[in-house]
């Protein structure tokens, strides 16, 4: 090949190897902390493998999922609060796993930016990090995606994956078990978690307030600070449960809130009867509905009201349940039960 004189590089064009390079050596030891039995998160081969083997499996089924943080990223970008948003992203995925009766084995993030601003991105895997280290998965690779012209200034976008296994006989929901009567029990979540953000952002615009003024509904904390809580990750506190045979559904409460979302793991001619009343709607949600005169249905089909998982039980087991969910540091409790759809 020839060198030509005034040549343009591939950094003059916007993109710079050597920081997604120096992106790659500060994370490496990020991703190691998340090793797990199956997988030793090592960072960069062209593809990660897993043992299902050694994870203990003897008969499994994979599961995978995908998804993002939607406009919560936006709040992170406008206050500069990077540190939380990775979390979001492995919750958005291994709680759907959850929702399966599934493990979480393995994770890999999708980073996309215009310019790639090494400490901020660590902060972000370093969120991922952790949302791995409380889900139990491998973080095992990932894409960092620099792409000029795509992007604004200090925007950036994630999208997370995550594969998870499961017994054959051990998939949820388990709709020929269900049956009018089962109790449905809520765990409490952490706020909005991840879904809703669009019509949260426009809320405090209404308001009026900055993002740094004291949260109406949180006492010691920011606005920004109270709605960038990351979302729960249930998968220690139920996976047991689960394991144990206690759990005939399970619904991770995301888009389309309680109205949504439930159906998704209840049998057919069955329907999830809440008793609204089972628990207090949290102040955020509270703050949220009268600042933006949110109906009850449409505050309930947008967010989680303050559950972020249900699990389907027999009455028979819901105690054993509730001890177990308490005991694991989860806030649960009985919010409805199935009946005749």
């Amino acid at each position: 090949m020839t060198d030509l004189p005034n040549g343009l590089t591939y950094a003059q064009a916007g993109v710079d190897i050597d920081a997604g390079n120096a992106l790659i050596e500060a994370i490496k030891p990020l991703a190691k902390a998340t090793r797990r039995p199956g997988a030793d998160a090592a960072l960069g081969g062209f593809g990660a493998l897993f043992d299902l083997k050694a994870a203990g499996y003897a008969d499994p089924l994979l599961v995978s999922t995908t998804d993002g943080v939607g406009t919560k990223l936006k709040v992170a970008i406008d206050t500069g609060m990077h540190d939380t948003v990775g979390i979001d992203l492995v919750a958005m995925c291994v709680n759907d796993l959850l929702a399966q009766g599934a493990e979480p084995l393995l994770f890999l993030d999708y980073f996309a930016t215009g310019k790639l601003n090494v400490a901020e991105a660590t902060r972000v895997v370093s969120g991922i990090a952790e949302g791995c280290r409380q889900a139990g998965a491998a973080l095992v690779g990932g894409e960092t995606a620099e792409m000029p012209g795509m992007y604004g200034e200090g925007d950036y976008d994630l999208a997370g994956f995550s594969v998870g296994a499961v017994e054959r006989g051990a998939v949820l929901p388990r709709l020929d078990d269900q049956q009018a009567g089962d109790l449905v029990i809520g765990l409490s979540s952490s706020g909005p978690h991840s879904n809703g953000y669009s019509m949260v952002r426009r809320i405090v615009e209404r308001s009026g307030l900055a993002w740094d003024a004291p949260a109406p509904f949180a006492q010691g904390q920011t606005l920004a600070e109270a709605l960038m809580a990351p979302t729960r990750i249930y998968i220690k506190s139920v996976l047991p449960q689960i394991k144990a045979g206690l759990i005939k559904g399970c619904a991770h409460i995301t888009g389309g809130g309680l109205i949504e979302n439930p159906p998704r793991a209840v049998a057919p001619g069955l329907e999830a009867k809440f008793d609204w009343n089972a628990w207090p709607l949290p102040p955020v949600f509270a703050w949220m509905q009268q600042v933006g005169g949110v109906s009850d249905h449409e505050l309930r089909r947008t967010f989680n009201c303050g559950v972020g998982l249900i699990l389907i039980v027999s009455p028979g087991d819901a105690p054993a349940v509730l001890e177990g969910l308490l005991a694991a540091g989860e806030d649960a409790f009985v919010c409805g039960e199935l009946a005749a759809a």
